[in-house]
């Protein structure tokens, strides 16, 4: 039997796995232990990088002021008790890519790891991050059974932040004062709700022309490409750790914020047996509401035409995944 450091200590407090010790990974660690709300295991499979990772993390501790643990890890075995599993292994965007593109190459890593985790911390809730990101969690949800309450993916939080910041950046107000809503798929077709989205309570269609309105959701759809094409060594990891961070913050202070993720839907908007990014309520339980916004019938279009080009993907890795187990 493997020693793990983790599971000699008693643990009083919540703990928090992340699979995956890439940046988005470990700025989640970072944001996780620094805002005081888990203790957190980073996972990976390079030999080292994670326990340097870690190591690095708790020497910063007495600064940040706070006293979480954080180990870094290659064993599964780790993370066991794990309140929260969040996954962001597999591999990130380049330049020129889509994030269906990395269907196939992430999949077979999503669904080992949850696999894998599950062994070891069954009741924990999960959040999927890795791209193309609705697939993936369907996947991930497919390979555990687990409740739907229970598993979700991060998106819509990094999508409506996006939405938020060009909002501000046009308008030249606060961010703080800016709250919108992005629905459907992480994707080109997502689906940015400029009638929910408001300055300090001001619907944005009293401050923005209508050709300024579609020029900011058009951007907030090619948010993460812009950053890669910018980038062009990597992909955003900083607005997603802390969109992922959110949603951890939610579930383990039972907070019940209202956070459009990607949930497993069962007839909500007229959608069955796919993950889609909706309006939810996170609390200590995972997803312990979806509420149904009433969108017109051009939302609801927009949001069906994600959804089947998600059910798309997903028929399409189990096809590959049934031809190479024959």
């Amino acid at each position: 039997m493997s020693y793990s450091p983790f599971s000699q200590i008693k643990r009083h407090s919540p703990r928090v796995t992340v699979i995956g010790a890439g940046k988005v990974g470990s700025t989640l660690a970072q944001r996780i232990a620094e805002k005081n709300l888990a203790d957190v295991v980073l996972l990976d499979v390079v030999e080292g990088m994670p326990r340097g990772l870690a190591l690095d993390l708790m020497e910063a501790r007495g600064i940040e002021l706070h006293n979480r643990r954080i180990i870094g890890t290659t064993d599964y075995a780790d993370t066991s008790d794990s309140d929260i599993v969040v996954i962001t292994a597999g591999f990130p965007r380049k330049p020129g890519m889509t994030r269906d593109d990395l269907l196939l190459t992430n999949a077979k890593i999503v669904m080992e790891a949850a696999n894998k985790s599950m062994s070891y911390s069954p009741d924990a809730i999960y959040i999927v991050v890795t791209n193309p990101l609705d697939v993936m969690t369907y996947l991930a949800w497919q390979a555990t059974g687990l409740p739907r309450d229970r598993i979700m993916g991060m998106a819509g939080v990094l999508d409506s932040a996006r939405f938020e910041t060009f909002i501000a950046m046009e308008l030249g107000v606060c961010s703080l004062d800016v709250k919108a809503m992005v629905l459907g798929s992480h994707g080109d077709l997502m689906v940015p709700l400029p009638r929910y989205a408001t300055v300090n309570g001001i619907p944005i269609t009293e401050l923005l022309d209508a050709a300024t309105i579609e020029r900011l959701v058009q951007r907030t759809r090619n948010g993460g490409a812009e950053i890669v094409e910018l980038m062009q060594t990597g992909s955003a990891f900083y607005t997603p750790a802390s969109s992922t961070c959110v949603m951890v913050e939610s579930i383990l202070l039972n907070q019940s914020r209202l956070l459009p993720v990607a949930a497993y839907l069962q007839g909500e908007y007229g959608l069955n047996d796919i993950f889609t990014g909706v309006p939810c309520r996170l609390g200590s339980s995972g997803i312990e509401e979806i509420m149904e916004l009433k969108l017109t019938d051009a939302e609801i279009d927009a949001l069906h035409t994600c959804a089947h080009e998600v059910r798309k993907n997903i028929t399409r890795a189990q096809e590959i995944f049934a031809a190479v187990s024959r």
